[in-house]
């Protein structure tokens, strides 16, 4: 068994493991600890065979070992458990928003401040309701969370705070999101609206399915619907609808690669995912979604009638970064698993900069033609004038 931190002021937790592949053997019990940094050791001990663990009992923060330790002891468990230290899902939920809006302001020759405006809106949306999400998953998954080896330091989990406590906060920045969303117009607000039935029922997935990766990308996506319709006042189904499928197609590539981090413990809690459904099959099944991802995305540039950038960027540029990961993920390294997860925040950038760098190039021809007919227009009204 590996080391397990977690933070605990005077005491640590004996885990007693048994072969995977025989009957559980576990049994908690309290023993001193020296505290060392920000956890307890879980070390091994073969005495007493048990049932599975109960969660550790309420802990005190100490540090987290990031930059969130500036700040005062209060506010810090509430700022880890938006994960602002991780700022990766924030950025895999902006992405789609931003490819939607950028789609929408090319078809519609969206001026460019317009255009800025609304990708700012959206980034502080990401931001907040990102963090909302990762609330509402750990209140669903205190118990599991605290026997998962990656999430036992997570606060809700460890007991740093309670679930109470975190329905406030939650309330706190469900209000911030709509205060966000209604600055939209009102087709939008109702479809942002309907994303939440996926983003509150995505955590109990992993208890029932083998696809709670498929949900995620259902309610990580949803921006590639909303972002057009936020611009425009209406959703063109034709870009969107392939739009949409790509991003969920994308999810479920990164998303089975960082829950191949989690499958021993997921094994042992009962919890499920693509990543235990597809096994030694998974480089064969992401390999065909990432090919699934790039047909898609050729499909929405062809509906949005986009050029030569976006097909050098978005699509080459994506499948060339998809191929990449693929064929060097160690699906059974831990760390290799959470540096290909977190590579697909540049691989989001990359799909937003063939939209933009096209955008932007339509922008500028427009701009030139039309300056050039005003001066055609102009200079045969002075000759004419002359005459």
């Amino acid at each position: 068994m590996q080391l397990v931190q977690h933070v605990l002021p005077t005491s640590a937790l004996i885990l007693s493991p048994g072969a995977l592949s025989g009957p559980p053997m576990f049994n908690w019990h309290l023993t001193p600890a020296r505290r060392a940094g920000r956890g307890y050791a879980v070390l091994p001990n073969h005495d007493k065979p048990a049932s599975l663990p109960p969660a550790p009992p309420t802990a005190t923060p100490v540090a987290y070992g990031t930059w969130l330790d500036r700040f005062p002891a209060g506010a810090r468990p509430y700022l880890f458990l938006l994960r602002l230290d991780k700022p990766v899902g924030t950025w895999l939920l902006y992405w789609p928003c931003a490819w939607s809006i950028l789609m929408a302001a090319y078809h519609q020759q969206a001026a460019l401040g317009t255009t800025v405006g609304m990708l700012a809106l959206f980034g502080t949306g990401a931001l907040i309701m990102r963090g909302a999400g990762c609330v509402i998953n750990d209140m669903w998954d205190k118990d599991i969370d605290a026997r998962v080896e990656r999430t036992t330091t997570r606060p809700i989990a460890a007991g740093i705070i309670s679930r109470r406590a975190a329905l406030v906060f939650l309330g706190a920045q469900l209000t911030g999101g709509l205060a966000v969303l209604t600055q939209l117009n009102w087709y939008s607000i109702g479809l942002g609206m309907a994303s939440m039935p996926f983003v509150i029922v995505y955590p109990l997935m992993k208890r029932i399915t083998y696809w709670p990766q498929f949900v995620l990308g259902l309610a990580f996506n949803w921006g590639a619907l909303l972002g057009w319709a936020a611009l425009a006042g209406e959703t063109h189904w034709a870009v969107t609808l392939p739009l949409y499928a790509a991003g969920v197609s994308w999810t479920l590539v990164y998303d089975t690669i960082y829950a191949h981090q989690d499958k021993r413990d997921d094994r042992l809690v009962g919890t499920r995912s693509t990543a235990l459904l597809f096994g030694d099959r998974s480089r064969t099944v992401l390999s065909l979604l990432s090919a699934q991802t790039v047909a898609l995305l050729c499909l929405a540039g062809y509906a949005n009638d986009h050029g030569l950038i976006y097909y050098l960027t978005t699509v080459v540029g994506a499948g060339g970064h998809l191929a990449w990961q693929l064929a060097t993920v160690d699906f059974d390294n831990t760390r290799d698993c959470w540096r290909k997860f977190e590579s697909n925040v540049w691989l989001g950038a990359l799909i937003a900069g063939g939209v933009g760098g096209d955008y932007l190039y339509r922008r500028y021809r427009t701009d030139t033609d039309g300056n050039q007919l005003a001066t055609r227009v102009e200079g045969d009204s002075l000759s004419a004038t002359a005459e």
